[in-house]
């Protein structure tokens, strides 16, 4: 089985993105475990070369399954996306630089996908690792839904059936105001993707 895990580089005021992150401490534990069944892929959070980075690696590799992460700071929960908008909608630059408002991702493509991944069967398998995590309805319209929408569109080009799809994640565990938790932690969220591709595995 050939499992195409991907994340996002910093951006913005996210100086630590988790969802990259998570990719490397997956592709290490990989690596140590001799596990040859995980690809894992770092993405410039930038529009165009994102999307052209995520359709040329499906082509390559013809995954079994795709897991596109990205991180949502305000979040406080693993958040598994239904849908991908085929929309661009956000007046903040990416990191080309570049803005962009109301602007389809690919023309005469559907409005949305609906993802593939088997989101209540990885919800399950979160609870009973005792993380927490939900069903979102809307991943946003910036890169990460970008993202998404491009794998999921090329995947439905090529024919190819396997699940795809998106999961947020919050950012790194931090202590805010009146030293209240914010985000979770890094070995948390990391066991929460394992529980997810371990969905996918069958185990």
């Amino acid at each position: 089985m050939r499992i195409l895990v991907t994340g996002f580089e910093p951006f913005g005021i996210v100086r630590v993105n988790a969802s990259e992150q998570i990719v490397r401490r997956l592709a290490a534990g990989a690596r140590a475990g001799k596990r040859d069944d995980l690809i894992a892929e770092i993405l410039p959070t930038e529009f165009t070369a994102a999307g052209k980075k995520i359709r040329r690696l499906i082509r390559a590799i013809r995954p079994d399954a795709v897991v596109c992460l990205g991180v949502a700071p305000a979040r406080g929960t693993i958040s598994l996306e239904r849908v991908a908008l085929n929309l661009d909608d956000e007046e903040s630059p990416d990191n080309a630089g570049r803005i962009r408002l109301g602007r389809r991702i690919v023309r005469g493509a559907p409005a949305a996908y609906w993802t593939t991944l088997p989101l209540e069967p990885m919800r399950k398998a979160m609870k009973k690792a005792g993380i927490p995590s939900k069903i979102s309805n809307h991943a946003g319209t910036y890169v990460c839904n970008h993202v998404f929408y491009c794998a999921r569109h090329e995947m439905e080009r090529m024919k190819n059936r396997a699940p795809c799809g998106l999961i947020h994640v919050p950012a790194i565990g931090r202590r805010g105001r009146g030293n209240r938790a914010l985000g979770l932690p890094l070995s948390k969220m990391i066991l929460a993707v394992e529980s997810c591709l371990n969905v996918l595995r069958g185990n």
